[in-house]
């Protein structure tokens, strides 16, 4: 029952953050800037201490860092080949096809759904606060491929399609990690590549969205609360 309740609720976002994207484009940045520091602080107050403790005692920490550092080069080279999130109108980049950027993001997504299911694997309070995180970046995943096929000159029934591709695809990567079993000291290991990723989703992706063209001082506090949140979120788990 949990896990078809967060299949419902990663549909719903992403195809909320679709909406929102061809409704109401420029009233987003707000929304943006609280995911971009939940994201934020899912991975440094949730994933990067799991992770350690997860791996003690079987891994040297020093090659949970080095995934961490490869999680975050992994989607660094997947955005800057497909250019997913060019904030500049008049940018010299040669124009990449919308259709194989919205199939990144499409990608990703799936990373995100399986991120979640390993998370549960851990705790069911792990597992619920990285599904809060990805949620609200499942938002923001609507937004960008709607703008990746817009942008690209697609219709706007051909965003649509992506769009439900893109809702879809969290739902698998749960429904395959659901399905998978290994141990916990791997476990801890996987998590380290999901640090770094959340680590550039946030810094690289949702704060540059955030402060696009909009005023910086209430991003930048929509930013600070995001993390906020998530902090008060994990301790308050840890108690229980």
């Amino acid at each position: 029952m949990i896990v078809l309740l967060i299949i419902l609720a990663t549909i719903i976002s992403t195809i909320l953050g679709g909406i929102f994207a061809i409704k109401f484009k420029d009233k987003l940045h707000l929304i943006l800037g609280f995911s971009a520091g939940a994201v934020l602080g899912v991975a440094l107050f949730d994933l990067l201490p799991e992770a350690i403790e997860l791996t003690k005692g079987v891994y040297d920490i020093q090659l949970v860092s080095v995934l961490i550092a490869g999680g975050f080069a992994a989607y660094m080279l997947i955005d800057r080949f497909f250019s997913l999130h060019s904030h500049d109108d008049d940018c010299n980049k040669p124009a990449h096809n919308g259709k194989l950027g919205a199939a990144a993001l499409v990608f990703h997504s799936f990373l995100d759904g399986f991120g979640i299911g390993l998370a549960f694997q851990v705790s069911p309070t792990i597992g619920w606060v990285v599904a809060l995180a990805v949620l609200a970046h499942d938002f923001s995943d609507g937004i960008n491929t709607v703008g990746m096929i817009i942008k690209n000159k697609g219709g706007r029934a051909t965003a649509l399609k992506w769009l439900m591709a893109d809702a879809l695809a969290p739902a698998v990567g749960v429904s395959v990690a659901y399905f998978m079993t290994v141990s916990q000291s791997t476990l801890g290991l996987i998590l380290s590549v999901f640090v770094g990723l959340f680590l550039y989703i946030s810094a690289s992706d949702l704060v540059p969205e955030s402060h696009h063209r909009h005023p910086a001082i209430w991003t930048t506090i929509s930013t600070i609360l995001g993390m906020i949140v998530i902090f008060a979120a994990v301790s308050f788990a840890g108690q229980m």
